[in-house]
């Protein structure tokens, strides 16, 4: 038996000794309480114990990893423990990149191996490619078992039920997100409805014949089909509706829109977060607690199958406790995927006090509510586009839609942003308009053009909106 056959079979055995409930929840507040409401010292106890056995199965069994080891002059017994990671600097997608561009089409920073993939593969998944190379991860038959015991351990805590229905109406194509909920739900045995090839008026009239319990969508589809149902004549809070379970976009830390989403389905709003990369399971998610108490909205973040920390966005060293900083992830549930220290690139604060809800893994406060891919730098000011959703959304009468247009002055070459908003009123807006500028200049300290179009003018997405035009000219 070769090396790395040996670290694969220590890999797979240990993550089979954390595997608690694995078919059933163990009761009605949580599928895996020894795991769900571990100690402190027990979930770091779990994690040392994996990846004491992962990075060496890292080392025989991926090239980019084995290379970065050497070149950072590491062993794999060198990172044995949580507190060893930090001699680990972080992996940037700007890395994979490199890596696939040198690699064609799959690249070194997974563990599938071409025979691996055609003994027990199981699905294909892609970044999106919008900064570069699409990153591909091929993922196998043993992941969709962790992928759906874990998801169901997190929707379980959403208080999702076999009494549910589920109108599933996210995009499938190489996106991880739809295609894991539907292994958990599966597992849980919860019904789906199918909603792929439908335009609003059908998902609609899904809605009111079939009657199910629950939405899953983005944000921003979420209110788009709440729009169509009301021009049908149709109540969206009058319907059977009684979760809107989200991802792809920021929702329920932007309080206008959790607000909006919530008014208008009279349902409770719901959010998964996660990556392909690193976190493609139960990454981050919702329990029956977040946004009612004191704590405002958060996430749990399931420690015994990934490490979860916070690093500056300048300098990539560990936020200290409580600071605000950069999610990384550590992924300890993978045959194909575990990754050391990946940048997911969203800013949060994490919270290890344990929740009210009886689990005890840490909590991201306030969700994730920007990337930082995603940051505007106009004129020396930064911002995310989630703080002009925060100012949109709080407007009464705007449509639910807006767009963010940066661009260049030819005059005098000075970068500016026009931000589209959508009114029935749009021909006579002089006061909205002013109070656009005004709500976006409070939250940003930027002065904006605004315009301001008809209703259902802007482009509706089902899957993560493109609200951003940048039209700068580059220097």
């Amino acid at each position: 038996m070769s090396r790395a056959e040996k670290t694969r079979i220590d890999w797979l055995a240990t993550l089979a000794n954390f595997k608690d409930d694995p078919d059933h929840a163990a009761n009605d507040a949580m599928w895996s309480p020894r795991l769900d409401g571990a100690s402190r010292d027990e979930l770091v106890a779990i994690q040392n114990e994996k990846i004491s056995v992962v990075t060496p199965f890292l080392y025989e069994n991926s090239r980019f990893y084995r290379d970065r080891f050497d070149r950072l002059g590491l062993a794999p017994t060198d990172i044995a423990t949580v507190d060893d990671l930090a001699k680990w600097p972080v992996v940037d997608k700007s890395e994979m990149t490199v890596d696939v561009e040198a690699n064609p089409p799959f690249g070194h920073y997974t563990t599938m191996s071409d025979d691996l993939w055609r003994s027990r593969g199981w699905m294909q998944f892609s970044t999106s490619g919008t900064t570069g190379t699409p990153r591909v991860f091929r993922y196998s038959q043993i992941d969709r078992e962790y992928w759906a015991w874990s998801n169901a351990r997190a929707l379980h805590a959403m208080g999702f039920t076999p009494a549910d229905t589920v109108f599933m109406m996210s995009g499938y194509g190489p996106h991880v997100w739809a295609w894991a909920v539907q292994m958990g739900l599966a597992k849980m045995g919860i019904g789906i409805i199918p909603g792929g090839g439908m335009d609003g008026k059908m998902r609609a009239g899904v809605v009111e014949r079939f009657k199910p319990t629950v939405l899953c969508c983005t944000p921003s589809y979420a209110l788009y089909l709440g729009r169509v149902m009301q021009n049908m004549g149709l109540d969206p809070g009058a319907t059977s509706i009684t979760k809107l379970f989200c991802a792809g976009e920021p929702a329920m830390a932007i309080d206008p829109t959790r607000e909006k989403l919530e008014d208008l389905w009279g349902a409770r709003l719901m959010e998964f977060y996660g990556c392909t990369e690193a976190a493609p399971q139960a990454g981050g998610y919702t329990c029956a607690a977040s946004g009612t108490g004191t704590d405002g909205p958060f996430l749990h973040l399931m420690e015994d199958l990934q490490v979860w920390e916070t690093v500056d966005p300048d300098t990539m060293a560990p936020t200290a406790p409580g600071e605000r900083g950069l999610s990384v992830c550590t992924n300890l549930i993978s045959e194909s995927s575990p990754q050391l220290r990946f940048l997911v690139g969203d800013f949060t604060t994490l919270n290890h006090a344990p929740c009210v809800c009886g689990r005890s893994h840490v909590r991201a406060m306030g969700c994730f509510s920007g990337r930082a891919d995603d940051l505007i730098n106009l004129r020396g000011i930064k911002f995310f586009p989630t703080q002009i959703e925060k100012s949109v959304r709080a407007i009464p009468g705007l449509g639910d839609e807006f767009q963010i247009i940066l661009s260049s002055r030819t005059t005098d070459g000075m970068d500016v942003m026009k931000v589209v908003v959508e009114h029935p009123e749009h021909k006579d807006a002089a006061a909205l308009i002013d109070q656009v500028v005004a709500a976006i200049r409070v939250e940003t300290e930027v002065r904006v053009d605004v315009d301001v179009v008809a209703h259902n003018t802007l482009p509706k997405t089902e899957f993560k909106a493109k609200r951003v035009v940048d039209e700068r000219v580059k220097v």
